[in-house]
């Protein structure tokens, strides 16, 4: 079967992309992250395509992307937080069979790990709220996809892929 050997999934400050890189070390495989490649491929960062051409226009980037990088991607996959939101989004996930790993923190660990800064439009105005907002709409999505569900507060990114490799059956 083709396709990520993982896909994670959670909020802003979950580790989605530092767990991923960890992970993919130890696979040796690549790390994709769909920000960072919509980002690419836009020349400008998720934060400036928010504010100068909406959420929609970006959310139909994501979509774009993450429904590429489930066909062709063949390492660990992380994917931003809204994604598996989309309708398009969660289906593709369900139908690809492929492992998803919703990556969960509390509301303290996320906000000292992000900062809620600028780069996190979706958090500008009382991002404590907002982040909180999310998570009540986001939380039964992530955990309806999920094949598994790991904490990731108060733990070492290793720590974290040691208990997701485990849980997927890929520990060495």
């Amino acid at each position: 079967m083709s396709g990520p050997v993982a896909v994670l999934v959670g909020p802003p400050g979950a580790g989605k992309t530092t767990v991923g890189r960890v992970l993919a070390d130890r696979l040796g495989v690549a790390l994709h992250d769909t920000d960072a490649a919509v980002e690419a491929l836009a020349g400008r960062s998720v934060s400036d395509i928010f504010v100068q051409d909406g959420e929609e226009a970006f959310r139909a980037m994501e979509r774009q992307e993450v429904l590429r990088a489930l066909r062709e991607e063949q390492g660990v996959l992380a994917l931003g937080g809204g994604a598996p939101v989309q309708d398009e989004v969660g289906e593709a996930l369900r139908a690809s069979g492929r492992p998803v790993v919703f990556l969960d923190v509390t509301i303290g660990d996320a906000a000292s790990r992000v900062g809620f800064d600028v780069s996190r439009p979706l958090l500008l105005v009382n991002p404590r709220a907002a982040w909180t907002r999310l998570m009540n709409a986001r939380r039964p999505v992530y955990e309806g996809l999920a094949t598994v569900h790991v904490q990731t507060g108060g733990r070492t990114p290793d720590e974290v892929a040691d208990e997701v490799l485990a849980l997927l059956g890929l520990a060495p």
